[in-house]
């Protein structure tokens, strides 16, 4: 039995939010990210596993800073030392949209690193070219549409082509593949991208049609072991209680507030030849809490006053002790004219233990027009709901008259 360890969109350089930690100048998010990918590299050699699979993404970007390379290099270099056959493949922030540049990930390759194998074009890796494993991996790395248009010679004004021609491409090229390789030894696809019927954070599904998104039917063939997926971040099997397991692990930190609700995970494949595959999803622990809130004030809602408005607010969010060390985003929504009720330093100290606090704030006008109860909107002039109008937005009564004068002549205008 074989013990496939497979993670994805690492995006180790994602400092967006926070500041930097004085002893190592890192941003504290990268360590967060850094945390993680440690205990990833530490797991698969703690338990001696057989491959590990990264598919794709390890930065935010193709021109990662030298420190952030570093870092990575260093998790990188501990796996081969360790003599575990490693897999990158290259994702979609590791490449340039502009034909043959280095992508991110290059530098591995150019090195011939032991035991590391950089997969940047589409390939089928026999036991040779991974340590004599018992083993063979489709890769699919992330294809530009630049490339492919380059090489097939479409036209950009006629994206849809372009999409339907690579989907059709890939195809072909797995189930050659298939077809050529060994039936006694497991088959792993592994691919960098979007597959029909995958969930984004916030339950946004995946169609065809706007992207490369690959057919449900190519990933669900019987002929493969295991499915090793990256670039979508929300983890998910997408062939539950089937086989093969179709598996996005998710990425192994919180990127932004579209993941707020989601635990991540790496995961452990136990694959092996006519037998059902196993999967062990392995929560990462420490990983640091997104904590987002929306408030709408209203008038009706409470009084008028200061303690009353604060503390309508503070009341919607959870516990200080909660707080302590999240990410924290509060978005108000309030009439314009309360905007002196809100106590911003007493809900900056509420967080204060916070990692980062954003405090959003959306004042709005009243702008709901009351008519007398003896009128109806069609006894009206337009002259007349246009002043009913600017008195509910407590429009400036010098203001009405010239907005009055340029709305009698527009109308009388056109009349």
């Amino acid at each position: 039995m074989l013990k496939i360890l497979h993670f994805a969109d690492a995006h180790i350089d994602m400092a967006n939010f926070g500041r930097h930690d004085p002893q190592s100048g890192l941003p504290v998010r990268v360590m967060d990210f850094l945390k993680s990918l440690d205990t990833i590299v530490d797991t698969a050699i703690a338990e001696r596993v057989d491959l590990v699979l990264f598919a794709g993404d390890a930065y935010k970007d193709r021109s990662p800073a030298p420190t952030f390379q570093r870092e990575w290099g260093r998790r990188i270099m501990k796996l081969a030392r360790a003599g575990i056959p490693t897999l990158l493949l290259v994702g979609n922030h590791d490449v340039s949209p502009a034909l043959n540049r280095a992508h991110a990930l290059e530098a591995f390759d150019t090195l011939d690193v032991p035991n590391v194998h950089v997969l940047d074009k589409p390939c089928f890796l026999s036991p040779a070219d991974l340590n004599n494993l018992p083993l063979q991996v489709l890769a699919l790395p992330w294809v530009s549409r630049s490339g492919l248009m380059a090489s097939q010679s479409l036209s950009a004004a006629e994206p849809s082509l372009v999409y339907e021609a690579l989907e059709d491409r890939l195809n072909e090229l797995v189930q050659h593949w298939l077809a050529e390789a060994d039936p006694s030894l497991p088959v792993v696809l592994t691919a960098h991208a979007s597959v029909q019927g995958a969930v984004y954070g916030g339950e946004r599904t995946v169609m065809l049609g706007a992207d490369l998104v690959l057919p449900g039917s190519l990933v669900r063939d019987a002929r493969l072991a295991y499915v090793a997926l990256g670039h979508i971040h929300k983890s998910q099997n997408l062939n539950e209680n089937g086989q093969p397991p179709v598996i996005y692990p998710g990425s192994i930190e919180r990127v932004d507030f579209g993941e707020a609700a989601d635990d991540k995970f790496f995961v452990i494949a136990h694959v092996e030849p006519g037998q059902p595959t196993q999967v062990e999803w392995r929560k990462l622990s420490g990983v640091r809490p997104f904590i987002e809130r929306f408030v709408r004030l209203e008038m009706e809602a409470i009084q008028p006053a200061q303690s009353g408005v604060t503390d309508r607010i503070l009341a919607a969010l959870p516990p200080a002790e909660q707080l302590k060390e999240a990410v924290v985003r509060l978005t108000l929504e309030y009439p314009r004219d309360w905007e002196a009720l809100i106590d911003e330093p007493a809900l900056r100290e509420y967080a204060a233990e916070s990692f980062e606090f954003h405090l959003v704030k959306r004042p709005t006008l009243e702008t709901r027009v009351r008519l007398p109860d003896d009128q109806l909107v069609g006894s009206l002039s337009a002259l007349d709901l246009l002043s009913y109008y600017w008195d509910a937005s407590h429009t400036d009564a010098g203001e009405q008259d010239i907005l009055s004068r340029l709305a009698s002549e527009i109308i009388h205008q056109e009349e």
